[in-house]
């Protein structure tokens, strides 16, 4: 079938419909249309890429010729200057001041907490439930979050708040038209209030817990702690502002995208049974019977392979936006400045050159540390470069954890006609979240 090009004042608006209603095919097609190019749409027109060597020189080679993208930076009205929307000098100055509370070592302190709260959960499941697993993950990773975030500054009324105020911030920017339609937000839209009155119950709750712990002084060992004594090279300290900001981040950041990437792996396993077998034989021969800990994660390979074959065909950081600073050229293609460059895991990560059969769910095929043999950029769930997501190390030890303690005990079942589409959000969330039965181990 010849598909006969549209008059450019219709390729707008056709470009839309199909991003609203076949995201999947969209991207998929534009990212293989061309190694870079333009796509026309209402209010703005980006440049699509899912190349490795041009995402390399984006994110790597010319870092420093771009900056967040458009849409990016819009989420300063939500998150503040953290660590996600800001750039310059600035952003250089935060990174290196949160830096250390996200080393190695300090995270390898965190796995308890981890497993402790998996088990939690666990033990409250029941044969033959029925639940949304989503929703089941998004609460479980969220009091993760809050227990090494602000250790015990949090309760679970705080908690709660903070949870559903997030999920109200999220509704409002899960949907695209605010992307290409920006004035919407002034508007007095019922979104819009609800939206508004969440961020102020999430700002409140934050602040408050920052301004406890700065009167008592005590250091509760945890990633605020680390934040409040962390000092840049002139002995500088972050503003109550500065941490109030970074916090969000780290609850957004920290239990959304971990939260996703266990719904989608749950979904995967349920439609894979040869892969379920082999993670349960795993997890019964390297822990029997007792929960994982540390220690345990090396010898834990195919429950790895499952997170990252799970990440691989559904990264919850589905793009990466960037706005070129200059004019200059991306794969031989003039690209001017202000262009804004989007860059497409979701297609990356299913080219057929890196991942031969790349609609299969096949976690073996990360046996050989296929990471090192691919481009560096044709898997990068975690982003990449200067901006590599900083809780990168952490979130890859938590998925591995939760997975091992929670599919050691329980096997959360999406049936077919349950399985739910993928929402192109500012996330890649399951639409109307995901049904899942209960069968106990």
């Amino acid at each position: 079938m010849i598909e006969l090009p549209l008059p450019r004042r219709l390729q707008a608006p056709s470009n839309l419909l199909h991003m609203f209603f076949r995201p999947e095919q969209f991207i998929a097609r534009h990212a293989a249309a061309a190694p870079i190019h333009q796509v026309h749409m209402p209010g703005s027109s980006p440049w699509f890429t899912a190349d490795p060597d041009i995402i390399d020189d984006v994110l790597v080679g010319r870092s420093k010729l771009f900056i967040k993208d458009r849409i990016t930076r819009d989420l300063a009205l939500v998150t503040g200057n953290g660590l996600l929307v800001s750039d310059g000098e600035f952003w250089r100055r935060q990174r290196r001041l949160a830096q250390p509370a996200f080393h190695r070592e300090r995270i390898a302190g965190y796995a308890d907490v981890m497993v402790e709260h998996a088990e939690r959960l666990a033990s409250t499941w029941r044969e033959g439930q029925v639940l949304d697993i989503h929703a089941a993950m998004m609460r479980l990773t969220l009091d993760i979050v809050a227990a090494t975030l602000f250790s015990s500054g949090v309760d679970r009324a705080i908690a709660d708040t903070i949870g559903s105020s997030l999920d109200l911030i999220m509704a409002r920017f899960s949907d695209p038209t605010y992307a290409f339609f920006p004035w919407l937000a002034g508007l007095p839209l019922p979104k819009n209030r609800r939206y508004a009155e969440a961020r102020a119950r999430i700002d409140g709750a934050i602040r408050g817990i920052i301004a406890a712990r700065r009167a008592s002084g005590r250091d509760e060992g945890d990633l605020l702690s680390m934040l409040l004594r962390a000092r840049d090279d002139e002995g500088g300290q972050m503003s109550d502002e500065q941490l109030r900001d970074e916090a969000f981040i780290l609850f957004v950041a920290g239990h959304e995208t971990t939260a996703l990437a266990l719904s989608w792996t749950w979904m995967l396993l349920s439609q894979n049974p040869g892969a379920w077998d082999r993670l349960r034989a795993e997890l019964d021969r390297v822990l029997g019977d007792r929960p994982p800990t540390l220690a345990d994660v090396p010898a834990l390979r195919y429950t790895d392979w499952v997170v990252h074959e799970s990440m691989r065909l559904y990264p919850p950081a589905w793009s990466i936006g960037r706005e070129a600073l200059e004019d200059l050229e991306l794969g031989g293609v003039p690209v001017p400045r202000g262009a804004q460059i989007w860059m497409f895991q979701w297609a990356a990560h299913r080219d057929p050159r890196h991942f031969p059969r790349p609609e299969a769910f096949e976690p073996e095929r990360w046996d050989g540390d296929l990471a090192r043999r691919i481009p560096r950029f044709a898997y990068f769930p975690f982003g990449g470069g200067p901006r590599l997501c900083i809780g990168n190390n952490f979130a890859s030890l938590e998925l591995v954890l939760v997975l091992a303690t929670l599919a050691r005990r329980w096997r959360p079942i999406v049936r077919p006609a349950d399985r739910p589409r993928p929402q192109f959000s500012i996330t890649l969330r399951p639409a109307g979240g995901m049904r899942a039965t209960l069968q106990r181990r």
